[in-house]
Parts: structure tokens; sequence; C-alpha cells
């Protein structure tokens, strides 16, 4: 496939118009002398790829359980929008954590086309018990060395939540920032203080704002406080209408703002399948009216697009579009230290995500090509 690609006839998410000519994978300043194919665009909104930094599974396939399905679900992805994500492992058998990432060096097999993944986000298993949410207790372990023996940013871990008032946990959370990865506090019973001691080792962001962590006091505001009282932390923010309420999400908006709120989806195998029977991790899970929760009631990660959050996101803060855009690819981009991505300026990458005006999905492409068209165009 050649890259080369013109999205012609569309606007930006601040209204005006807006065309992208990429030309090897990558946005040029102006069109070839050769021209190139041409995408229509006319009344869609054209946006830099959408980038999801914590994704379970989708259409059925949860990365836990079938961790050798990575490429499948990150085919799958391209049909909800995004460009780029990162693969997220909940607490399970070391074995389940190395068969990810084995699948993830091995790359994506002749002739696939997706989401590119960024490297694997380990959700866990140095999280606090009393906070474990949908993760098994049975995974759970303290951090140490040997733990974390292995990961790395070179070596395809991306990301890393563990709860940082565990013993062992900021000598981990050093190692691994010292590594390269991206360190995030979640599923944790921390103060404040002890979040504190987390971003002086080099935690830079909290893993879903709200859930699996305590609740925000007025003499204990622990790791919500810290995120939105203080100015170090990033926060991954589930706005699917489900992980937070109305009022708790525009409390995380007007605090945050574009440059820490990460929109993330938390989506899991159920992405695009109809209520019923689902799977996260080895457990069984029931999604029904949006959500997917064990069956006892607990939330276990959702069945929301990222689209899908960035248009609740919009619709419960009154956010302008860009600024939710942001938190989706800019953000994210910045987070991972991934500068091509999360822009459509000259030498970035070519990833593009054409929306409607109902944000709803039209097209996705990855490096100047068409990977998904709902229009059956390419």
């Amino acid at each position: 496939m050649s890259g080369d690609l013109r999205v012609a006839g569309g606007v930006a998410a601040t209204g005006r118009p807006v065309e992208v000519t990429i030309v090897d994978g990558r946005v040029a300043a102006g069109p070839p002398p050769g021209g190139v194919a041409s995408y229509d665009a006319t009344g869609c909104y054209v946006l830099p790829g959408l980038i999801d930094l914590q994704v379970n599974g989708a259409s059925g396939d949860d990365l836990t359980d079938r961790p050798d399905r990575l490429w499948d679900v990150a085919a799958a992805l391209a049909r909800f929008g995004v460009t780029a994500f990162a693969p997220t492992v909940i607490s399970s058998a070391p074995e389940a954590r190395a068969r990810a990432l084995a699948a993830f060096r091995a790359g994506p097999p002749p002739g696939w086309a997706g989401a590119v993944p960024l490297g694997l986000h380990y959700e866990g298993p140095m999280i606090a018990a009393g906070r474990k949410g949908a993760h098994p207790e049975r995974w759970l372990v303290p951090p140490s060395p040997a733990v974390i023996d292995g990961w790395s940013r070179d070596d395809g871990v991306l990301l890393a939540t563990l709860a940082p008032e565990l013993p062992g946990a900021l000598e981990a959370i050093r190692d691994l920032a010292a590594r390269g990865v991206l360190v995030s506090v979640g599923h944790t019973e921390a103060t404040a203080a002890q979040v504190a001691a987390a971003v002086d080792a080099g935690a830079r962001l909290v893993t879903h704002l709200g859930n699996a962590m305590p609740p925000l006091r007025a003499r204990e505001p622990g790791p919500i406080g810290a995120a939105l009282g203080g100015s170090w932390l990033a926060a991954g923010v589930i706005a699917d209408g489900h992980h937070l309420d109305p009022l708790t999400l525009r409390l995380a908006w007007r605090a945050l703002r574009p440059d820490r709120f990460l929109a993330v989806s938390d989506t899991t195998a159920a992405l695009g399948l109809p209520d019923g029977p689902a799977r996260l991790g080895d457990q069984d899970v029931i999604v029904s009216a949006g959500t997917v929760r064990q069956p006892a009631g607990t939330l276990a990660g959702s069945a929301a697009s990222l689209p899908q959050c960035l248009r609740t996101l919009v619709a419960t803060t009154g956010c302008a579009l860009g600024e939710a855009v942001a938190c989706a690819t800019s953000t994210p981009a910045a987070l991972v230290g991934d500068p091509a991505r999360g822009s459509l300026g000259p030498g970035a990458r070519g990833d593009v995500t054409v929306l409607d005006r109902e944000l709803d999905v039209v097209a996705t492409i990855v490096g100047g090509n068409v990977v998904y068209d709902r229009n059956g165009r390419y």
C-alpha cells in the first residue's frame, strides 16, 4: 500500500475547512507534483487519528484471555476510529503477559491493516486487593524486581498501572520510569501523600479516575484530589456515561482541561457485540444496556468506543469539540512521548479519523491507507 492520499472536503474540529495530503505515510506540506488518490470527506470532521491507551479487547476478543488475538483486536478497532492504542492486560497469570508480549513483538500477519499497537499496558497485578474492581484477587502480587523483570519500553511495555502504597511500589515506579515505561496510579487505596511520593518516583498518570480508588474526602483527598487539585498528573477518564456521574465528569473536565484529561474507553471484548455474555480475562461478564459487569454487578471495563466517549464528553461538559478531540489525540501522544502522532501538521504520521456531524465513524486512515470506510469505497 502506498501511503499516499489526499483527504479533502472536510472540516477540522474547529469548523474551518481542512485538507490533508499524505505522502509516504506522513502529512505533507502540499500535494506532490504527480498528485495522489483522493478521499472525499465532504461534510465530515477530519481529525488526527484517535489514540486509546486503555483497550482490553474488541469484537469478542479479550486480550488477557486470548492475547494471541492482539492483531485481530487491532484490526477491529479501525471500525471505531482508533489509529493507535495500548493493548491492556489485566491482573492475570504471568503467562498471559508473556503471550501478549510475544504477539506484540511478532508483529502483524501479512496483509494486515488496522490500529497500531504502541506497546502493552499492564494494568496490574501490583494493585490493592481492596480496590481490585474486576481483577481476580488470586493473581495480585506485591511489587518486586522479579515481577517487573523484562518490563521496559524497548521490550514492548508502554504503560503500567500499580498501587503506590504497596511495599516496594516506589522502587518499582523508579525502575519502570527509568526504563521508559509510563507509570500510572490505579486500583489503589493511596493517600494524597502516597500519590505525591509516586509522582516524585516517576508516576505521571492516574488510571480511570474515580474508579477503583477512595472517594475524595475533605481532609484526605486521595488520588482523586491529587489529580484534580494538583498540577502534576494527567488522568485517564472513562466518559462512557456509566463510570462517572455527569457532575463528576464536569468536575474532572474543569480541573484537568485538555492537556491533563486523557480520554480512554477502557473498552473490552464487548465492543461491537450485542447484549449478552462476554469475557474479561478469565472471567465471565455480562453486557447489558451499554455496561459490562461481573455477575455481582461490579463494572468490568466498558462497551464504549472512543468516539462515543468524546460525544458524551462534549454533551456533558459543553466543551468545544476541538478540546475533546485533543484528549484523545495530542494528550495521549504527549504522554507516550510520540510527537509524530496526535496532530495533522507537516511531518506527522498520516493517521486520520473521519467522523460525521454526530461523531460516528466514517473512515479511519492509518499511515495514509484507508483501513476502514463505512461506505465501502475503499
